[in-house]
C-alpha cells in the first residue's frame, strides 16, 4: 500500500502505514510514533500544529542511562529495612569481636550502675546552687534542695567506682598475661559508667564502652579508649558482649537498666548458660538489702539457698578489689575468653 503525503506551505508530512509520522520543515525533522487511527487523521492536520503537539515531548526524551546499581552491602536503604535485620545482628556480633581481638582485649570486668549519679564536685556545686535559691522558701525549692542533698550522698558511689576501676586496672597492668588481659568495661555513658572508664584511664590502662542507641541520645563519656568505644542498636547484642568476655560483674546502685543487666547476669549464671564462671558483686549492701528482699525469695521458695551464693555484697573499693583479686587468682581458667567464639 502506498504511503500518504500532505503538503502545507513549505513543510511536508510523510505518513507511512505503521503509525510513523515524519515532519520535514526548513529547520529540523521531527519523527513521532502514533496509533494508526491518529496517523490517518493527520491528513487534515497542519504540520505546524503536529510539530507543536509532538516535537517537545519526543525530542526531550533522554537516552537510557548507564547507571550502575549499588552493591547490596552498600545499599543503606536495604540495610536499614526489616528484611536486613539478620545482617545487622550479625554485624553487631562480628564487628566487636574483630575489634576486641585486634586491641588485644582478652577478659573484662564489667561495671554497671546508674547513669544519673554525679561526681562529688559536681554534686556539691549543684547543692550550693540549690541552697542559694530563695532560701528554700517554696515547696519546689525545698524539693530541689532535698534532691541535691541526696545527689551528694549518692556521689560516693561515683568516687568509689572510680577508685575500684583504678585498682583493677593497675593490677591488670602488673600481670604477665599482657597489658589488656583484664580490661574494665562499662555501658559507655555518664554516671557510674563514666566513673569506671575514668578510673581505668587514670591508672594508665584502656577501657571499653558499650554504648546503646536510644531515642534520647546517650553520648559516650570522654574516658573510654577511642579504639574500644562501641555503639549498639540492639540491647540483647550489647548484653551478649557484656556477658561473654566477662570474668566479673560489679553492680553499683542504679535504676531499671541496672536491674535488667543484673538479673540477666544472675539468670545466666544460675542456669549455667554463661559458658564460664563469672564473679558477681553487688556494691553497697545497705542499698541492695533495702531494695531487694532476697531472704523473702528464699522463704517463698522461689530461689534455692545455693542461689544466694551466686553473688556477694561489698561496701568499699578495697573489699571489692581484694575479693576479686583472690577469686581470679584461684581461677585456673583465667585465660583469654575472647579467643573463642561466643555463639
Amino acid at each position: 500500500m502506498r504511503s500518504g503525503f500532505a503538503r502545507s506551505g513549505s513543510s511536508l508530512i510523510f505518513i507511512p502505514f505503521r503509525g510513523r509520522i515524519q515532519l520535514v520543515s526548513r529547520n529540523r525533522t521531527v519523527t513521532a510514533i502514533l496509533p494508526l487511527k491518529m496517523s490517518r487523521l493527520c491528513y487534515a492536520c497542519s504540520p505546524v500544529a503536529i510539530a507543536e503537539t509532538y516535537s517537545e515531548e519526543f525530542m526531550s526524551k533522554k537516552k537510557p542511562s548507564n547507571h550502575l546499581p549499588k552493591l547490596a552491602y552498600r545499599n543503606e536503604r536495604f540495610l536499614e529495612s526489616a528484611d536486613a535485620r539478620t545482617l545487622r545482628l550479625l554485624a553487631e556480633y562480628l564487628e566487636p569481636q574483630v575489634r576486641l581481638r585486634r586491641a588485644g582485649v582478652q577478659n573484662t570486668v564489667v561495671m554497671f550502675g546508674s547513669a544519673r549519679i554525679l561526681p562529688r564536685d559536681e554534686a556539691l556545686r549543684r547543692l550550693k546552687e540549690a541552697e542559694t535559691k530563695t532560701g528554700g522558701a517554696s515547696p519546689a525549692s525545698a524539693a530541689d534542695l532535698k534532691a541535691a542533698r541526696m545527689a551528694v550522698q549518692m556521689s560516693r558511689y561515683y568516687e568509689e567506682a572510680r577508685e575500684l576501676a583504678r585498682l583493677i586496672t593497675r593490677w591488670s597492668l602488673s600481670l604477665k598475661n599482657g597489658r589488656h588481659f583484664l580490661v574494665v568495661c562499662s555501658g559507655g555513658g555518664p554516671g557510674i559508667m563514666e566513673a569506671a572508664n575514668r578510673g581505668a584511664h587514670e591508672a594508665g590502662g584502656k577501657s571499653i564502652g558499650f554504648n546503646i542507641k536510644l531515642p534520647v541520645e546517650q553520648k559516650p563519656n570522654p574516658y573510654i579508649s577511642p579504639d574500644l568505644s562501641f555503639l549498639f542498636r540492639y540491647f540483647f547484642m550489647r548484653k551478649l558482649w557484656f556477658a561473654s568476655p566477662a570474668k566479673a560483674l560489679i553492680v553499683f546502685p542504679g535504676g531499671f537498666g541496672t536491674m535488667d543487666e543484673m538479673w540477666e547476669f544472675l539468670t545466666l549464671t544460675q542456669t549455667h548458660k554463661l559458658g564460664h564462671h563469672a564473679i558477681i558483686l553487688l556494691y553497697g549492701s545497705k542499698f541492695w538489702k533495702k531494695l531487694i528482699n532476697f531472704d523473702l525469695l528464699l522463704e517463698a521458695g522461689t530461689i534455692d539457698a545455693q542461689d544466694l551464693q551466686l553473688f556477694r555484697m561489698v561496701d568499699s573499693p578495697s573489699e571489692a578489689f581484694e575479693f576479686l583479686k583472690r577469686s581470679l587468682s584461684r581461677d585456673r581458667a583465667l585465660r583469654a575468653v575472647i579467643q573463642r567464639a561466643f555463639l
